[in-house]
């Protein structure tokens, strides 16, 4: 029977940005964690303020229980922290795992830290520096034939718009409405998992047209949240439009891309930002996700849910509907 809607899973506090994987046959998710802060929201994102990571898991997303594992990396523990530990990802390589985190260091600028464990509940040990050369938000991993590739990046408070060719600008730029769009990024990781084994390379969406999307064109073009899975065969990079409040999808035919824009997976849910994970466990694909309903709209007081997803024939996503509460 199909999860025909969607289900909160920590009724009982603030969950967010869900990274959702299956290890040892179960479903663990690792969401950032929303806190009051007190500090007054504005477009840079300032107020989500969050400071560490708890780790859930289930054996049955659907009807069983979520195992809360506590609190697996705080701000504290990180030697290199300045603030705002935003979503994080997780990866497996020969028995220890891997998170990758965003983190403002102390001069209030995005870099992506590394955190290890022995398993996949953590506790997370987080390495001395930073990643070097890494920079933005929002990282997810691919693994494809024994190698892992990072997507990252976001706009506006996740700082990508400083950068050009991986080189930070003396101040931010955006492109004119008729020109293309600030991609994404995709950076393969070093064999040891700690480090970039390259310099990141643009993640370029493509339109129908074959030419690469605008920035005027905020309904399709990439904004955050960049989520790579594979479906017969092909590449799935989905992410958030942002100031549009739109989850969309474009397909490619190899982890660099380019990809070519799909559709919408969700409309705009209640709150502000988007921010998702797309696993199949036990046969089902599902669709990780939050909205602000049960915080009575405080965009920056988020709550996990899910629903599953369905695919038509052609591969196509079908759109699920945002709005109910």
């Amino acid at each position: 029977m199909r999860m025909k809607t969607s289900k909160y899973l920590v009724p009982d506090d603030y969950m967010a940005d869900p990274a959702v994987h299956v290890f040892n046959g179960k479903l663990y998710i690792y969401p950032s964690h929303d806190r009051e802060s007190g500090i007054p929201e504005n477009d840079n994102g300032d107020h989500f303020d969050m400071k560490d990571y708890h780790v859930f898991s289930t054996d049955d997303i659907e009807n069983g229980e979520i195992t809360d594992h506590g609190v697996v990396l705080d701000t504290k523990d990180i030697p290199w922290a300045g603030h705002q530990l935003w979503d994080c990802d997780v990866a497996c390589k020969n028995g220890k795992y891997y998170m990758y985190f965003p983190l403002k260091d102390k001069t209030d600028i995005f870099r992506i830290g590394v955190a290890i464990a022995d398993k996949p509940e953590g506790p997370f040990i987080p390495l001395p520096d930073p990643i070097r050369g890494s920079y933005s938000i929002d990282p997810a991993i691919l693994e494809e034939n024994g190698e892992y590739y990072m997507y990252f990046g976001g706009l506006w408070g996740g700082q990508l718009q400083r950068y050009r060719d991986n080189k930070a600008l003396e101040s931010a730029v955006f492109p004119a409405d008729n020109e293309p769009a600030i991609p994404s990024r995709v950076v393969k990781l070093s064999p040891d998992m700690l480090q970039f084994a390259e310099e990141p390379r643009p993640v370029i969406i493509l339109g129908k047209d074959g030419k690469p999307l605008t920035t005027g064109d905020n309904r399709k073009r990439f904004f955050e949240a960049s989520w790579i899975h594979k479906y017969n065969g092909k590449y799935y990079f989905s992410y958030s439009t942002g100031d549009t409040h739109l989850l969309c999808y474009a397909t490619g035919d190899n982890p660099y891309g380019p990809f070519t824009y799909q559709g919408v997976i969700l409309t705009p849910v209640v709150g502000w930002t988007t921010h998702h994970a797309i696993v199949e466990f036990k046969g089902k694909w599902y669709l990780f996700h939050h909205d602000c309903v049960p915080s009575g709209d405080i965009t920056w007081l988020r709550s996990l849910k899910v629903i599953e997803l369905e695919y038509a024939g052609d591969g196509k996503i079908k759109t699920i509907e945002g709005t109910e509460k």
